[in-house]
């Protein structure tokens, strides 16, 4: 399952109603390639609960310096349209599950 693009114009909205994980990447960070997968099995095991969308960073810098991204990947997990926890880097697939739950 190809998950959601947002951009700098669609960001507000597609954050808000339910449970909502943004995974802050872009197209030069290896890291970044390799959670891009494990996100779409989430999407697709979770998709009860959470939409996951994407944000490329290079192409959407007003987002990303109002987010305050400095690291790749940025997992920003918001909740009805406030952010309510992020985590930092390439984790394996069951630390950001539990991440995600946490917030349940």
């Amino acid at each position: 399952m190809a998950l959601t693009e947002i951009n700098d114009s669609t960001f507000s909205s597609e954050i808000n109603g339910g449970m909502v994980l943004v995974d802050c990447w872009a197209e030069w960070c290896g890291p970044c390639r390799m959670v891009s997968p494990v996100l779409e099995e989430l999407s697709s095991e979770m998709n009860d609960i959470l939409k996951i969308k994407k944000l490329n960073v290079d192409d959407n810098q007003d987002t990303a310096q109002k987010l305050n991204i400095q690291s790749l990947p940025t997992l920003l997990l918001f909740k009805d349209g406030q952010l309510v926890d992020k985590i930092i880097g390439a984790l394996p697939k069951a630390q950001i599950k539990s991440f995600i739950e946490r917030h349940k």
